[in-house]
């Protein structure tokens, strides 16, 4: 237990942690190839192996988080990164050709860049995704032959357990370690002499995590959130919206970062969109309060903030569409024991009101009717950068219109949260949304260092030239010849 202690104490055997990891680090040297695929493998083979049991904390955490869900969003996608990082990591770390500079590259100069590790490398993750979002970064972070420690989230406290206990069956401490337990030790943490921290979580904490970090000059990486818009187009059948959208919104009870917070419809198909929004619930979760695939928020306090959303927007004037197929009754806790709510509909909601407000992550989406596509820009534009947009059409002038004229993050075509599924390309958010990037050769290079190494040729181009003191006519006609328009 470490509440209450003084921050130095809990800091403590987190410095030692480092300085041994920091240690091992330098005493290994390059981290060859073989190595860094082993230290892949291992987790590969820690994920494959312990299904059932990482499933089952999960589910524990949860209360009720159905083990397909956990298969396919935490274990299935991670071990598809840690191959793809496998399969390329041969070519990522081949020194990158560059030119060296005029005229020396005409005498056999040469410029090249070398990654390199930076060391000891710290990741700080969410409850939402709490398998993934170790493995995901992990797999850039080992390729980049560095060496980790993990703080897991403290609201998913049996998960961060035996993820603590399989990591220690398969690596040594000095190669990976865990750090669990609360936000102080959080705090401590984040204040550690690292090499480079990636965290993902709540914009307000990344506030925090990137303020201690500068006190070390620490690097970071910020993986944050924010309100992810959806624009669908009149020219996408509105039954493959609503299919796409449920399902996208429904994935985890919404409790994911890039999932859609509010869509734009046009006001001629609002109806008809939230009829078939109706019809894809009943389909795909015809109960929801014992209904193991319906995934449950993950605690009381996370159900009381999605419940006030709706109870606030109600009382403001909006109209509500609970997507509730067996009319159950969520709001009573001796029939809902797993802090479950079903999807709601927040039709027209307006600014005043706090779904508009926060980032939803749970089981909202805000619907707004609009007449005209560039207003749909305009409104996303004047609010934060989010960390996904979502495009519904099949107008390839609107499409890259839209594509042309906002920033987010990341982008997802006629789908929900698929470009975070492309391993070969960066993930990340931008502004508010986030710092930096993960996933592919982007993310191998963001846990590197980039060090750029210029080779001279056999010609001594200064002294030739008569570029070295004391300097007289030949350098200014040198000088003349290189510095003009």
């Amino acid at each position: 237990m470490t509440a209450g202690l003084p921050l130095d104490e809990i800091k403590a055997p987190l410095l030692d942690l480092v300085t041994r990891q920091r240690a091992a680090f330098k005493k290994e040297g390059y981290v060859a190839y073989e190595t860094r695929v082993d230290r892949i493998n291992r987790c590969i083979a820690l994920l494959v192996d312990n299904q059932t049991a990482i499933c089952d904390a999960v589910n524990t955490d949860f209360g009720c988080r159905s083990r397909h869900v956990t298969l396919m969003t935490d274990i299935f996608t991670s071990v598809s990164t840690l191959k793809n990082a496998r399969k390329n990591l041969k070519k990522w770390m081949k020194p990158e050709k560059r030119k060296a500079p005029i005229p020396m590259n005409l005498f056999g100069a040469k410029t090249v860049i070398k990654y390199q590790p930076k060391g000891v490398v710290g990741i700080m993750t969410p409850w939402n995704v709490p398998v993934n979002m170790i493995f995901s970064p992990l797999a850039d972070i080992l390729a980049a032959g560095n060496r980790v420690i993990i703080k897991p989230s403290e609201f998913t406290p049996a998960t961060a357990e035996v993820m603590k206990t399989l990591f220690a069956k398969y690596f040594e401490e000095t190669e990976i370690a865990f750090a669990n337990g609360g936000p102080e030790v959080g705090a401590a943490f984040s204040s550690l002499p690292l090499d480079h921290i990636i965290f993902t979580g709540a914009t307000s904490i990344g506030k925090l995590v990137m303020k201690a970090a500068a006190e070390n000059l620490t690097p970071v990486t910020l993986e944050l959130g924010g309100k992810s818009p959806v624009i669908v187009s009149d020219s996408m059948p509105i039954a493959e919206v609503a299919e796409k959208l449920i399902t996208g919104k429904s994935m985890n009870g919404g409790q994911l970062c890039i999932s859609p917070d509010y869509a734009f419809i046009p006001a001629s198909r609002i109806e008809a969109f939230i009829t078939t929004c109706k019809e894809t619930i009943a389909t795909q979760f015809p109960t929801l309060m014992h209904n193991p695939d319906y995934v449950a928020l993950i605690n009381e306090r996370h159900f009381n903030r999605i419940k006030g959303y709706i109870d606030d927007a109600k009382e403001k004037g909006a109209r509500i569409v609970e997507l509730n197929p067996a009319n159950e009754d969520w709001r009573d806790s001796s029939k809902n024991p797993h802090h479950k709510i079903p999807l709601h509909l927040i039709i027209e909601p307006t600014d005043d009101m706090l779904c508009m407000q926060d980032e939803i992550f749970g089981s909202i989406l805000n619907v707004k009717s609009y007449r005209k596509l560039d207003d749909c820009i305009e409104y996303i534009n004047d609010r934060p950068q989010p960390l996904a947009l979502y495009y519904f059409g099949k107008n390839q002038d609107e499409q890259e219109h839209i594509l042309d004229n906002t920033i987010a993050g990341g982008v997802s075509v006629n789908d929900i949260a698929m470009h975070f599924a492309c391993d070969d390309a960066p993930f990340g958010g931008v502004g508010p949304s986030g710092m930096g990037n993960y996933h592919g050769f982007e993310g191998f290079k963001t846990f590197s260092h980039a060090k750029t190494v210029f080779k001279q040729g056999l010609v001594n181009l200064p002294k030739l030239a008569g570029t070295l003191p004391p300097f007289g006519e030949k350098m200014d006609k040198m000088m003349a010849q290189q510095i003009k328009k």
